[in-house]
């Protein structure tokens, strides 16, 4: 929804690519074991990229995925995020754009899923759960 709602913002040409990359499963918290799900299709070396994410929080995720793509020699990376959650980073990242930050629970919504449950909710919601 974000990546959906920023490149229409943009003025100039852009290409979008997909990559689905993980760290949680059906958890609320990052397992610390990041699994590339999709990769790229297209070849980014020598190309500006901007790393779109809806939320960062530990930061395992992000420095993996910013190590692979570093190794494809693209001529910059960046990051642009809607959600950052600096109170739970564990590793140090360079977020170059950011929508919000947030406190430190876990949100639903605009995109962001539970167990790939409640990406549709048009707002982002803390997830609560009663025993």
């Amino acid at each position: 929804m974000f990546l959906a709602d920023l490149s229409r913002a943009m003025k100039h040409r852009v290409r979008i690519e997909f990559m689905g990359i993980s760290s949680y499963g059906d958890a609320k918290t990052s397992s610390g074991q990041v699994k590339v799900t999709r990769d790229l299709d297209a070849n980014i070396e020598g190309r500006d990229v901007l790393v779109v994410e809806d939320i960062i929080d530990s930061g395992v995720t992000l420095n993996y995925l910013l190590r692979l793509l570093a190794q494809r020699k693209p001529r910059s990376i960046r990051i642009a995020t809607l959600l950052d959650k600096p109170e739970r980073r564990i590793q140090p990242v360079k977020v170059d754009y950011t929508g919000f930050r947030i406190a430190d629970e876990f949100v639903v919504g605009y995109g962001l899923d539970y167990a790939e449950d409640y990406r549709n909710l048009p707002d982002i919601h803390v997830l609560k759960h009663t025993a």
